[in-house]
């Protein structure tokens, strides 16, 4: 699972927080609900909008948002995650709590 740091590198290395979203994401409609902005997945990564699971057990914004843990722990409760969602073409960086659900990115070292 990558760092904090290493998911930064990802998104200045396609061109910064603000556009690299679009560039992760799954274009079309298929899995993103409309409108599924600036998505064109030249990556090749094919972000899906997996939502999220609370530490209630309920699942939220699935079709809407993709959010993926990192392995950079912020403090004893606390991670930083990044999101993307379906009606902006950036890349989010969150703290969440470890109680929740989230999408995991495998990478290979």
């Amino acid at each position: 699972m990558p760092t904090d740091a290493e998911w930064t590198s990802l998104t200045d290395f396609l061109g910064g927080e603000a556009i690299a979203g679009g560039k992760l994401k799954e274009a079309g409609t298929e899995h993103w609900l409309i409108p599924n902005v600036d998505a064109t997945n030249e990556t090749g990564f094919t972000a899906l909008p997996g939502g999220y699971l609370n530490n209630g057990g309920n699942f939220y914004s699935i079709g809407a948002r993709g959010s993926w843990y990192t392995s950079s722990e912020k403090d004893v409760t606390y991670v930083w995650r990044r999101d993307i969602q379906s009606n902006h073409g950036e890349v989010d960086r969150w703290e969440n709590n470890k109680n929740f659900g989230l999408s995991v990115r495998c990478i290979k070292d």
